[in-house]
């Protein structure tokens, strides 16, 4: 049994597996600069998540009203049974931790809108840390801050280029595969969180 589970955000808490194209985007094309390409988007949430530039000045580079940050929030959903998976894998693993790329204020906010601290004990994000995956600096500090060798964690993705990664420091991989259409990897694959118990 590893000491520690270690889970991603987006695609694995979250619905939305990658939250710039399926959120961000068509939320900035109806509040902010409707011609923004989808790349300018993405490179400026880039900087942002690595701590490089702070949430409201982001807002205002894609001409939304930082006011509005909260409405955009509001758009992210729970992966259904997540609540009920992250009891039963708190009390099987004792340690939870989440490892996301994401900009510190919106993963706070989230996670308490959805009252993840409850079962998630250690947060890792990007946006505090300096660091994305798949970057194997990021794997190593996480390992390091929990107190454990990576052989001793379990981590759980939705993106094999991050689990690549991840296993190539030591990890123990599992990719979740929720719709069962990602091509062949070797990576651990479940459906749903559950699976893991």
């Amino acid at each position: 049994m590893a000491d520690i589970l270690i889970l991603d955000a987006m695609g694995v808490l979250y619905e939305a597996g990658d939250d710039v194209a399926e959120l961000l985007v068509p939320f900035v094309g109806k509040h902010g600069h409707a011609d923004l390409s989808a790349e300018a988007i993405d490179r400026d949430y880039v900087e942002a998540s690595l701590g490089k530039m702070g949430p409201d000045a982001l807002w205002r580079r894609m001409g939304v009203d930082p006011s509005l940050e909260d409405s955009y929030l509001a758009g992210h959903r729970l992966v259904e049974g997540t609540l009920d998976a992250l009891a039963k894998l708190k009390q099987h693993h004792g340690r939870l931790a989440c490892l996301s790329n994401d900009i510190s204020s919106w993963s706070l906010k989230l996670r308490q809108r959805f009252g993840l601290e409850r079962w998630i004990d250690h947060w890792f994000i990007s946006g505090d840390l300096g660091l994305r995956k798949p970057s194997a600096e990021i794997y190593r500090l996480a390992a390091d801050r929990l107190g454990v060798r990576p052989q001793e964690v379990v981590f759980v993705d939705d993106r094999p280029k991050n689990l690549d990664a991840a296993k190539a420091v030591g990890f123990n991989t599992v990719l979740l595969d929720i719709r069962g259409d990602m091509p062949e990897h070797p990576h651990r694959r479940i459906r749903r969180l559950k699976d893991l118990i």
